[in-house]
């Protein structure tokens, strides 16, 4: 007799991506033969630079096919160290001894929330905030705590809010910044004064940074304002700086224990990343002048989208919406659309089947009147896209 699969307590609770359903929706309508105007992915849609695809084929000529140590080849420790050193100028300075490489920014974080947190702790998310932090702190075993953001201040969250919303089981937080889904940017007062409450407390801070090379004014690091460490990992990666979505290629910089015992974890999981991959990502962060000469194109496209979006949208002055520091999003806030209760995942639902558009529920981040849209695709891709959208909010109330 067959055995009937039941899930485990583990992954009782875990939901599916909400990204992750768009883009298989958006990919069934696409192959039925619908012109989808996709504006769901979190993914840059541009090449990876050529000097870094070159390093991955010289590293494969080269024989560097084998395993690695767990934590990554030196070198690539070495120069996120040295990257970490050279930006932020951290006090005391980053050893390779406190970094860890990982198959993706999401591995990091999620061996971070497995090695900090565990039965009966809460966790503080600032909101909105990317969808998969609340699965991998249920994961861990913890209860992930929402803290909803200010809407007068494009929804982000104040040490005042993380603490009224702390308990005696408040073990750390997750903060983000900039920020997914909204696009908003931390200020160096405003995450000064969380970084210091969570010293204050002995909580741990997990400090998301993936999007932190994509601003367009200051987008200060963990590493410019903490006073301490000892609390402290913050996560980056390849991924979306140098469009490297598909090379998996993430890293956290911690304490040297936190690092080792992430490690043992990570030797039990994934092993090592691809270590071809590490070789183009140690391309990437020890070319410096390839990389910023491809970085600055990459963000020169990035910010004549977002300025088309915004001229898009001042002539809607209808449709909220947060004002977009950093990363490649815009959030609106659909509220009312059609009297719907979740809002977001309505209009999400419609404009997809009815105008073939894919943008994301705001639900998804715990905010069920709004939607995000990423301007993570070709100009007239993302010009097409916000008329429809814009249009279709304007009219369809």
């Amino acid at each position: 007799m067959p055995l009937s699969f039941k899930k485990s307590a583990n992954i009782a609770r875990m939901r599916p991506s909400a990204t992750l359903a768009v883009a298989a929706r958006a990919r069934t309508l696409r192959e039925q033969g619908r012109q989808i105007i996709d504006l769901g992915a979190g993914e840059p849609d541009f090449d990876t630079p050529a000097f870094i695809r070159q390093a991955a084929a010289l590293a494969i000529e080269a024989g560097h096919t084998r395993y690695t140590p767990a934590a990554g080849i030196p070198e690539l420790r070495q120069a996120i160290a040295l990257d970490a050193n050279r930006r932020w100028k951290p006090r005391p300075l980053v050893t390779p001894e406190e970094v860890i490489v990982s198959t993706g920014s999401k591995q990091c974080l999620f061996n971070a929330c497995m090695c900090c947190f565990g039965p009966g702790d809460e966790v503080l998310v600032p909101g909105p905030a990317w969808t998969s932090y609340t699965e991998m702190i249920g994961l861990a075993r913890a209860t992930a705590v929402h803290v909803p953001g200010d809407p007068a201040n494009s929804l982000k969250t104040n040490a005042k809010q993380l603490a009224a919303a702390a308990t005696e089981r408040t073990r750390g937080l997750i903060i983000n910044s900039p920020i997914n889904p909204t696009g908003a940017v931390y200020a160096a007062t405003e995450l000064s004064a969380i970084l210091d409450l969570a010293a204050a407390r002995g909580w741990w801070v997990i400090a998301d940074e993936i999007y932190i090379r994509i601003a367009w004014g200051a987008a200060p690091s963990a590493f410019d304002l903490a006073r301490s460490r000892e609390n402290l990992i913050v996560v980056n990666g390849v991924a979306k700086a140098w469009a490297m979505t598909g090379w998996r290629i993430g890293w956290a910089i911690a304490p040297a224990q936190v690092t080792l015992a992430r490690t043992a974890l990570q030797s039990h999981s994934t092993s090592n990343a691809c270590s071809v991959s590490q070789y183009a990502a140690l391309a990437a962060l020890s070319m410096h002048s390839e990389a910023d000469k491809a970085l600055a194109e990459m963000l020169a496209a990035f910010r004549e989208r977002r300025d088309l979006v915004l001229d898009v949208l001042r002539g809607y002055p209808e449709i909220a919406h947060v004002h977009p520091e950093g990363a490649f999003y815009v959030f609106l806030n659909v509220a009312g659309f059609r009297g719907a209760a979740n809002a977001g995942t309505a209009f999400a639902e419609a404009i997809l089947e009815e105008r073939d558009v894919a943008v994301v529920p705001g639900s998804a981040f715990g905010a069920p009147d709004w939607i995000r849209m990423s301007y993570a695709n070709s100009l007239p891709v993302v010009a097409e896209g916000i008329a429809r959208i814009a249009s279709f909010a304007a009219h369809s109330g």
